[in-house]
């Protein structure tokens, strides 16, 4: 679909690769709602926007069922109508073997990256299905593709997003909705940190330096052309992703076991 003169809501937006969603589909001539739980990630992202003009900001916690049913209306009374909805809002959890999790940190997983995505996707949806052009691009992980150990539960809540944002596919196949699941591998934001989740030996801006990872402006924008623009079913960004997806196709249990070998130092 044409991102130019269309509305979109971005979760998400006040840091990461939600932020850079945020400033690409600006730079593109699209109006945006901002969505995000922090004021001041939200503020920061409109100070560094070059059409504020277009751009509307929404303090709102995503697992929040009556908070975010309430969005649609604020979104409208900024822009007059919602054209595409991109859910980017994420955690991580701390490294940790699941028999060692606190169940309220995996439910605080849970509730962001999965529940976040139903509420807003429930709450937007009637409106998208009335508009001649839309969509839906919902960001899964790489880690649910195939398993990360300490990640155990983050896995299980992308891996969630992906098969609900397919069914969600499969049933709007017929109508004028899009709808795109995205896969990035390592992206260098600062959502170990924004998670409290640190991993052991790695920042964003060294991984960053050294090249391992995509940045956040280049998945930003693989994720507007190819998600929104083209309306692609998977968008699989970085080498690692790419690798990892196809691995998984063709021997699941190799792609466990690579991944175990490779993880085992953060767990030790």
């Amino acid at each position: 679909m044409q991102v130019t003169g269309n509305v979109f809501v971005v979760t998400g937006g006040g840091n990461g690769i939600g932020r850079e969603v945020v400033l690409g589909l600006l730079d593109r001539g699209a109006r945006v709602a901002a969505v995000d739980l922090s004021a001041d990630g939200l503020a920061e992202t409109a100070s560094i926007a070059r059409a504020a003009d277009r751009l509307s900001t929404h303090t709102v916690d995503i697992t929040d069922r009556g908070a975010v049913d309430a969005l649609p209306e604020a979104v409208h009374a900024a822009h007059g109508r919602v054209d595409g909805l991109l859910n980017v809002a994420g955690i991580i959890q701390p490294f940790v073997r699941f028999a060692e999790r606190e169940p309220r940190q995996m439910e605080k997983v849970m509730a962001v990256n999965f529940w976040g995505v139903v509420h807003t996707t429930q709450a937007f949806l009637p409106h998208l299905t009335t508009r001649r052009e839309a969509a839906v691009v919902n960001v899964s992980s790489m880690g649910a593709l195939a398993p990360v150990p300490g990640q155990s539960v983050y896995g299980a809540s992308k891996a969630a997003v992906m098969l609900l944002t397919e069914a969600l596919y499969a049933e709007l196949r017929d109508t004028t909705v899009s709808v795109t699941v995205v896969f990035p591998g390592g992206v260098a934001t600062h959502i170990a940190e924004n998670s409290g989740a640190s991993i052991p030996g790695r920042s964003a801006d060294a991984a960053d330096s050294a090249g391992s990872l995509t940045t956040a402006p280049d998945a930003a924008r693989q994720i507007i052309e190819k998600g929104v623009e083209k309306g692609h079913f998977r968008v699989v960004i970085g080498k690692d992703a790419i690798m990892l997806d196809r691995l998984s196709r063709l021997s699941p249990r190799r792609a466990t076991e690579l991944i175990a070998k490779k993880m085992e130092s953060l767990l030790s």
